[in-house]
C-alpha cells in the first residue's frame, strides 16, 4: 500500500500506523477561522476553551452532569450555556471557526483531489474498504483507475455504487476478509 485515501475525518487510519494519508474531506485535528484563515489544532482550541470555562472542565471530569457524545458534542442544560464562553480564534477574536473537514454539499479543495489523481495514476490497483462510493468524492477515483485498466477490488457490505467498476467484488465484513488477507500475506514466501 503506497498511499491511502480516505473519506473518514477522524485520524483513525495515521493512529494505526498508516503514513502516506489522503484525507479526502479533512480531519478534526484541525480547526479553521472563516474570518481570518488562521490554522488551529483541536488540542489548543480545547486548551483555550477549558482556560475559558473552568467550571465545565471541572464538571465533565467530576462527571458533574454534562453529557460528552461520541463525536465531541457536548449537551450543556439551559442554565449552563449563558455561562460557556464560545471559543473564538486566537489571532482575530472572531467566532465563526469550523474543523477542517469537507461537509455534506461541500467541495473537495483542488489540490486534494489532484494528489489523489496522481496516486491512482501512481499505483497498480486500486483496494476499496467498507464504503458505498456513494459520493462523487470517492467515486471518482475508481473511475479513473478502471479508466486506465488498473484492477479494482471492492469489499464492503451491501450496495455500492462502484461495483460496475471492480475487477473483485466481495459483499463481505472487513474484519475477516483483512485479517485472512494478513494471514495468507504472512505466511507466503518471500520473493527470491
Amino acid at each position: 500500500v503506497h498511499t491511502l485515501v480516505t473519506q473518514n475525518v477522524d485520524g483513525l487510519h495515521q493512529q494505526a500506523g498508516a503514513v502516506d494519508v489522503e484525507e479526502l474531506h479533512g480531519g478534526l485535528d484541525v480547526v479553521d477561522c472563516l474570518a481570518c484563515s488562521t490554522e488551529l489544532t483541536r488540542a489548543a482550541l480545547q486548551d483555550l476553551m477549558a482556560a475559558d470555562n473552568p467550571d465545565y472542565l471541572r464538571a465533565v471530569t467530576a462527571g458533574g452532569g454534562v453529557e460528552v457524545r461520541p463525536d465531541g458534542d457536548v449537551v450543556l442544560a439551559d442554565r449552563d450555556l449563558s455561562r460557556f464562553m464560545p471559543p473564538t480564534c486566537p489571532v482575530c477574536g472572531a467566532d465563526v471557526l469550523k474543523p477542517k473537514v469537507v461537509f455534506f454539499g461541500g467541495s473537495v479543495p483542488r489540490d486534494q483531489v489532484a494528489r489523489c489523481f496522481a496516486a491512482v495514476e501512481a499505483a497498480r490497483s486500486v483496494l476499496v474498504l467498507g464504503s458505498s462510493l456513494a459520493v462523487m468524492s470517492g467515486l471518482r477515483f475508481v473511475r479513473r483507475a478502471a479508466a486506465l485498466g488498473r484492477p479494482v477490488a471492492i469489499v464492503t457490505r451491501g450496495w455500492c455504487r462502484g461495483d460496475e467498476y471492480a475487477t473483485l467484488r466481495l459483499d463481505a465484513d472487513l474484519t475477516p476478509v483483512l485479517t485472512n488477507l494478513v494471514w495468507d500475506l504472512d505466511r507466503r514466501p518471500s520473493p527470491p
